[in-house]
């Protein structure tokens, strides 16, 4: 709890200084791109009342050293993202925006929210007035970091943290934007899509109040040289039990051919959100039919871009991440179980004008136990990937 209110004051502080615009959440890549009706039809869009996107990432992977067989796995054409999306101002305060992915299941029966898991954004936003505003519906949590900020699509392999958290819940968000430069975001969501017992387990106390609370602070500053991604975030899990969750991104353009940007995570779970630990101790049915207890993770993101040419970009990425036990208690010891290193490089090539990009990149991860893991059966071990494919976020209307 002290780390907490440290962090809220840290960010309070700190948000005194600014000079950049700041950019939304999964801020759309093809904006200002003519879409594919006004360039069959030659007629010019007159109005923001409805814009219609189709988000691809489609790529053809070679995997290497999977389910504990040495060499080449598996090579197959994978459509890795695809995701349709609508959103548009019909006044100058009302607007809207909905996004599902159409290669995930439809079902919504179990669902909290009455929505089904391929739905990510389904609301509306109100404008009050120049400094607050609001967007009620299903939408991204309010997690910093500038990896979790960008859209899905963009993203070659998420770090473990954000691969294992619930992203998109229902519920509101205000929004105070202090400066031009800078905004203050407050947010209330469901803690959980699907039902308590298949996200925690058998044998635990409903919430009554199954809620997670964001503060999140967004900035840009000297002149757009520094960008923040930062957030505290506290979720009642059951009855009884919270998850705290902090994040501090921080991105540095150090010109426009590049720019770098590094994300500090980190997530307390007094009943194991995630589910990585759980699995390192066997399963459920080690601990009464639910998740262990007593969790902590965390994770140090950074990626670097660099544009050598207009057209062509080279990046790597890194992340080193940590999962841990932070309490003794179910005769389980406290401290690290097991430490992943992932490790990504490509590059990156703009035909045109827009968004579109083909590349070519590395993915791997090494996975390293610690003793009193491998004492539970565990193992260390790596797997890796190539991957050539196309990142497109198709304007459509």
């Amino acid at each position: 709890m002290k780390m907490r209110n440290t962090l809220i004051a840290l960010l309070l502080l700190v948000a005194t200084v600014a000079s950049a615009q700041v950019r939304s959440r999964n801020a759309q890549g093809a904006e200002g791109e003519k879409s594919l009706f006004e360039r069959v039809s030659k007629i010019e869009k007159q109005n923001d009342w409805f814009n219609l996107y189709m988000n691809m990432h489609g790529a053809f992977d070679a995997k290497f050293n999977q389910d504990g067989k040495n060499g080449l796995s598996q090579g197959a054409f994978n459509m890795r993202q695809l995701r349709i999306e609508a959103k548009g101002n019909v006044t100058s305060w009302l607007s809207y925006r909905w996004r599902q992915r159409l290669n995930r299941s439809n079902d919504g029966n179990g669902m909290i929210d009455n929505l089904p898991n391929s739905i990510d954004y389904a609301g509306i936003g109100i404008k009050f007035n120049d400094k607050f505003s609001l967007f009620a519906g299903k939408q991204a949590a309010a997690y910093g970091g500038f990896e979790y900020d960008l859209n899905p699509i963009e993203i070659y392999q998420y770090s473990e943290i954000i691969n294992n958290m619930s992203n998109f819940m229902t519920g509101v968000t205000f929004n105070y934007d202090m400066t031009p430069n800078q905004q203050f975001q407050f947010q209330i969501l469901d803690s959980r899509n699907n039902s308590q017992e298949d996200t925690y387990g058998e044998n635990l106390e409903e919430s009554r109040l199954p809620l997670v609370y964001s503060l999140a602070w967004n900035a840009n500053m000297f002149d757009n040289r520094w960008q923040t991604r930062w957030s505290a975030s506290i979720m009642e899990e059951t009855h009884g039990k919270y998850m705290y969750y902090f994040a501090l991104g921080n991105q540095f353009n150090f010109s426009p051919r590049c720019n770098m940007y590094i994300d500090l995570m980190s997530s307390t779970e007094q009943l194991d959100r995630k589910g990585i630990m759980t699995n390192i101790f066997g399963g459920r049915a080690n601990f009464n039919g639910h998740n262990m207890y007593n969790t902590m993770y965390n994770s140090l993101v950074t990626k670097v871009n660099y544009r050598v040419l207009p057209k062509w970009n080279l990046f790597a990425k890194g992340m080193l991440e940590s999962a841990a036990v932070y309490k003794n208690e179910d005769n389980v010891a406290k401290g690290n179980y097991r430490t992943s290193l992932g490790y990504i490089a490509g590059v990156e090539y703009y035909p045109m004008d827009t968004n579109l990009h083909f590349y070519l990149a590395f993915i791997g991860q090494s996975n390293f136990f610690t003793e009193r893991a491998k004492a539970l059966g565990q193992d260390d071990y790596s797997t890796q990937r190539v991957s050539l494919g196309f990142i497109y976020q198709l304007p459509l209307f």
